[in-house]
């Protein structure tokens, strides 16, 4: 008996134009539910062809011709949503788009929900939350890191790593329980939740691992920020319209031009970067020019790396900018034509000399910087967090884990109740208790069709 509106929209068969709106030489449809096979058969007044083979038809509202085209037929549970599937390759023209969509409601299809194709194949179960949450960011996916990533995530490279925590975590707890249940068998050796030891070791040090290298996979997910940051004149403007190649920040030799942060979007070593030029670091003339230079410092201290550009021909330092640089930094001396360099003993990072007048050391410092890039972010053979989403799951279970190792010596039972709370951490990583809403905020963000 179907008792919510959740499971009255289970039971419709949904439909969707899942290619790109607007002209175009083909246009996919797809079609997913329990008439998925009698639409097929109704519009083509044919069976339905073989499974998964691509077959030539022509397509029918009613008996008014619409298109010739090719139909594919996925029956269940074989298929992306694990539901009866059809795909429909039609011509791109607005008007046979339009008279498709009027075919497949004329049938009791309805249009599909942002995201609800794959809504399904989650209930479904062929595939996890994080596995969602992958395809979903291959879709969004704008450079080779993001799509590599993307890629690893979707084929459950992330479920894969806590798959394993489940069941090490599930040792620790037969073990644990063994002691509680059964303590006075003879059978049941002493001691034996101390068995559990190991178990609970192994699988804190993964999951810390996985949170260490977290960072990694939430950066190349959603960018990399580096901030040029320096004295007024030193060049800062200048360089970034020289990396970014074109006119991205106003350049003028006046002191305080730049007053707000100006960002360009790059792609450097195949990751997506937001490049910023900041105001000029100085005791600020005014109320607005303080507040570029506010602004300056709090980019700064945030991004993951920072340029530091200095004039070769000034010894003056900024002390408390020198105090953010680390050795993932670079220090670029610029205006190297006028021949000057100032001393520098109090650099923590790599110096370079360059001139963006003359274009000298430039090609240079962008080869240090996607280095630097690919040495601090590029995208490891595993499975990486991508959103704080999975990350709160991680702490949480690895906090219950680290309880139950505490509390395993003196209170094994208190040891079993931390266990369970860290495999509920883990269940809600994958999706598998009731968090509707953050299944709306996730799916909500697909775009219509998939």
């Amino acid at each position: 008996m179907v008792d919510s509106a959740q499971d009255i929209k289970q039971t419709e068969t949904i439909f969707s134009l899942s290619s790109a709106a607007g002209r175009a030489g083909v246009s996919v449809f797809r079609v997913s539910g329990p008439d998925a096979e009698s639409i097929i058969a109704a519009m083509t007044k044919r069976p339905c062809p073989a499974p998964r083979a691509a077959a030539l038809r022509k397509l029918y509202k009613a008996d008014d011709l619409i298109d010739e085209a090719l139909v594919l037929w996925f029956p269940a549970p074989a298929s992306f949503t694990g539901e009866d599937c059809a795909e429909f390759q039609v011509h791109g023209s607005l008007a046979v788009i339009e008279a498709m969509a009027h075919a497949f409601a004329a049938l009791g299809a309805r249009q599909s929900e942002a995201g609800e194709f794959t809504k399904r194949a989650f209930d479904n179960g062929k595939m996890d939350l994080t596995e969602a949450e992958g395809l979903a960011d291959l879709i969004d996916s704008e450079t080779e890191g993001q799509r590599k990533q993307a890629v690893r995530q979707m084929q459950g490279g992330l479920r894969a790593i806590y798959e394993n925590w489940r069941e090490t975590l599930l040792d620790a707890l037969a073990q644990i329980e063994g002691e509680i249940d059964f303590p006075d068998e003879a059978d049941i050796p002493d001691g034996l939740s101390h068995k559990a030891y190991p178990y609970l070791s192994s699988t804190i040090a993964s999951m810390e691992k996985l949170l260490t290298d977290g960072a990694k996979g939430e950066r190349i997910r959603a960018g990399l920020d580096i901030a040029i940051i320096g004295a007024p004149n030193a060049g800062k403007s200048s360089l970034i319209n020289s990396l970014a190649g074109r006119e991205a920040a106003i350049t003028s030799s006046d002191a305080g031009t730049t007053r707000d942060i100006i960002e360009v979007q790059l792609t450097l070593a195949g990751l997506p970067v937001r490049l910023s030029d900041t105001a000029g670091l100085r005791e600020a003339d005014n109320a607005v020019e303080a507040e570029g230079v506010k602004r300056a410092k709090a980019r700064a201290i945030e991004s993951d790396i920072r340029i530091f550009v200095q004039d070769s021909s000034s010894n003056e330092w900024d002390a408390e900018a020198l105090g953010w640089l680390g050795p993932n930094d670079f220090c670029v001396l610029n205006k190297s034509d006028l021949g000057a360099k100032p001393d520098l003993l109090l650099v923590p990072c790599p110096v370079l000399t360059i001139s963006v007048k003359t274009q000298e050391g430039l090609d240079g410092l962008r080869a240090q910087l996607e280095a630097r890039i690919t040495e601090m972010f590029s995208p490891s053979q595993d499975a990486g967090l991508t959103r704080a989403r999975h990350r709160d799951c991680v702490v949480r279970a690895k906090e219950s884990a680290s309880r139950a190792l505490e509390n395993l010596g003196y209170a094994p039972e208190l040891s079993g109740d931390d266990i369970r709370r860290a495999l509920h951490a883990i269940k809600e990583l994958a999706g598998e208790t009731d968090i509707e809403r953050v299944f709306d905020r996730i799916f909500s963000r697909f775009c219509v069709g998939k």
